[in-house]
C-alpha cells in the first residue's frame, strides 16, 4: 500500500513538475542533519529564507552513523520540501552497514555545498616532522602507535584506512564518540596520530599542542597553506576530503531541483556567505546536479575499495 501511494505521489509530481516548481516554496522546508554540525545548513537556510520568505527548520537526527537521517529523506514526499545534509559518512555507509535505502537510486542531487581538508598530525611527542618520517618510524614498528578517529566509519577513519595501506604501514585505530573525545586524547598523548578535519585540528596546531604534517587534499589548503599534502609528501594519488552536500529524495521534479540549485549557488557566490562558510573551516564548492550525482556514485566506489582492501568495518 505505502509503494502504491508513492508511485502515485511520484507520477502526480511528474505531471505537474513545472507547475509546482513555479509555487515552489509555498510552506517550510526541511533539512534534515547528521551526522556532523548544522552550521552549513544554517547558513544556506537563512539564504533560502531570505530568498524566497518561507522558514527553513533545521531538524538534527544523529544517530546510526548516519543511517538514520538518509533513510528519513529516502522515505520523504519527493517535493522538494525534505532536504538531506549529506556528508562523506553517507557514502561510507553502504560499505559499513546493512542499510534500508540505496545511495543513489533513492537520492536526487541538488549540489556538493563544500568541502574540508583532513589535517594529518601528531602528538608533539611522535619523532617525526614530515610524512616520510611518521611512515619510516610506523614500519619500524608495526602496531606500535595508535590513531584515533571520531568513531568507526567515518571519512577520516576511512582516510586513515586508505593512508595505511598506500604506505604499508601497521597502525592501530581507536575509535571515540565524537572528534573532540579523539583530538582531546592525542593532545594528551593517549593517541599518537589523527586524521582531523580542520575546522576541529587547526587551533590545536596553532597552539602547538599536537602537530600538523599535511592535508589529505590533491592541493595545499588556504586554511594551511604551510602544511604540505599528503601528496607531494611521498604518496601521489592520495586525495581525501571531507564535504557537505544536498540531496533530495528520487523523484522530486526536476523543476524544483533546478530551482533549489540555482538558488544555493546564488547563494554560494555570496561574499558574506563565503566568508561564513570559511569561518567554520570550509570551502564553497557548488556544482551541478549531474556533476554532483557522479561524485556521489565515484565515492560510494571509493570507499567500497579501500573498506574491502583494509577490512576497516563498524566495531
Amino acid at each position: 500500500m505505502a509503494r502504491a501511494m508513492r508511485a502515485a505521489c511520484l507520477l502526480a509530481l511528474a505531471l505537474a513538475g513545472s507547475a509546482l516548481a513555479q509555487s515552489y516554496p509555498d510552506k517550510p522546508i526541511r533539512i534534515i542533519v547528521g551526522p556532523g554540525p548544522d552550521a552549513l545548513a544554517r547558513v544556506i537556510g537563512q539564504q533560502i529564507t531570505q530568498a524566497w520568505g518561507q522558514p527553513v527548520v533545521i531538524d538534527q537526527r544523529g544517530g546510526g552513523g548516519g543511517t538514520i537521517s538518509a533513510e528519513a529523506v529516502a522515505r520523504a514526499v519527493p517535493d522538494g520540501y525534505t532536504l538531506l545534509l549529506a556528508t562523506g559518512t553517507h557514502t561510507i555507509n553502504p560499505s559499513m552497514y546493512k542499510i534500508s535505502y540505496d545511495m543513489v537510486r533513492d537520492f536526487a542531487p541538488v549540489t556538493l555545498l563544500a568541502s574540508t581538508p583532513f589535517i594529518l598530525a601528531v602528538h608533539p611527542s611522535v619523532p617525526a616532522s614530515s610524512v616520510g618520517e611518521l611512515i619510516r618510524l610506523a614500519r619500524s614498528k608495526p602496531g606500535a602507535l595508535n590513531y584515533g578517529s571520531g568513531g568507526s566509519g567515518t571519512p577520516p577513519h576511512l582516510a586513515t584506512e586508505l593512508f595505511k595501506t598506500t604506505a604499508g604501514i601497521d597502525i592501530v585505530h581507536v575509535p571515540y564518540k565524537t572528534v573532540a573525545a579523539a583530538i582531546t586524547d592525542l593532545v594528551a598523548g593517549r593517541l599518537q596520530v589523527m586524521f582531523t578535519v580542520g575546522p576541529a585540528g587547526l587551533p590545536q596546531m596553532r597552539a602547538g599542542a599536537i602537530r600538523g604534517l599535511a592535508v589529505s587534499t590533491a592541493k595545499r589548503s588556504a586554511f594551511a597553506p604551510e602544511l604540505p599534502t599528503v601528496a607531494e609528501s611521498g604518496l601521489p594519488g592520495f586525495d581525501v576530503f571531507g564535504w557537505n552536500g544536498l540531496l533530495a529524495p528520487a523523484g522530486t521534479p526536476a523543476p524544483v531541483i533546478a530551482k533549489l540549485h540555482d538558488q544555493i549557488e546564488k547563494a554560494l557566490q555570496d561574499r558574506e556567505v563565503r566568508e561564513r562558510i570559511a569561518s567554520f573551516g570550509f570551502e564553497p564548492v557548488g556544482n551541478t546536479p549531474e556533476e554532483f550525482g557522479k561524485f556521489v556514485k565515484a565515492d560510494i566506489a571509493r570507499w567500497a575499495a579501500v573498506a574491502k582492501e583494509s577490512g576497516a568495518r563498524v566495531d
